[in-house]
């Protein structure tokens, strides 16, 4: 482990099924961050609003219902990086497909976004931590110390989503998933609030064709070139 990286704030964002949030567990045991996983609190608001009826089809909202409960909605981290609703884990509720192909319009909502940016903002005060979503170096933290910006081939992606889906027990085709993915990718690059773009200061890691132990050593070297470290 790398004790001497100063209280810094790791931004990663990039498309999804790249694996940010795989990178950002390993870099939080690898080097002793927090991990906070911002798109755990979407999907926690997402399932909120699905199972009190508030969402028809996958993009039709009711706002008069959602917004004012946005105020008394507990949606917080656990025993690490848990997801809970209350006192309710949902860590694995709100990785289903069901709320994966509802996600993206509930996070194009600004008081949504808002609210998530609150707890995220609540969690980072004290530094060295680790977050990944789709805004996180450019709106929720623009001035963390170092932006990661992850992306990968679209069937490498659609494969991986997949394969998490299977070992769930959950049923989808490829196809299915990746037609879920590039709506995704679409909808969180073009909405008006926050869009997925890469920080002008963000390293880009295509990691299409890398392991997992390829990930964390590029980072490492990374880390230890930005901030001067030496073993």
């Amino acid at each position: 482990m790398l004790t001497t990286i100063p209280d810094i704030i790791i931004a990663i964002d990039g498309y999804s099924a790249t694996g940010k949030s795989t990178l950002a567990k390993l870099i939080s045991k690898e080097f002793g961050f927090l991990y906070l996983d911002s798109g755990a609190l979407y999907r926690g608001v997402t399932l909120f609003a699905l199972e009190q009826g508030m969402i028809e089809g996958t993009d039709k909202i009711d706002l008069e219902r959602l917004l004012p409960a946005l105020e008394g909605l507990d949606i917080h981290f656990e025993n690490g990086s848990q997801t809970y609703m209350g006192e309710r884990c949902i860590e694995g509720e709100i990785r289903d497909l069901r709320v994966g192909s509802s996600v993206s319009p509930v996070a194009a909502i600004p008081q949504v976004r808002a609210y998530v940016d609150d707890r995220l903002h609540m969690f980072g005060a004290a530094g060295r931590v680790v977050m990944d979503g789709r805004d996180i170096g450019t709106t929720v933290f623009p001035d963390a110390q170092l932006k990661l910006f992850v992306t990968a081939d679209d069937m490498v992606r659609a494969q991986r989503r997949l394969d998490e889906m299977v070992a769930k027990g959950q049923e989808a085709t490829i196809e299915e998933v990746l037609s879920n993915l590039k709506e995704r990718d679409y909808i969180d690059s073009h909405r008006e609030t926050s869009p997925l773009s890469r920080a002008e200061d963000a390293f880009v890691l295509d990691n299409s064709d890398m392991t997992l132990h390829e990930e964390i050593v590029w980072v490492r070297g990374l880390i230890m070139g930005r901030f001067g470290i030496l073993e």
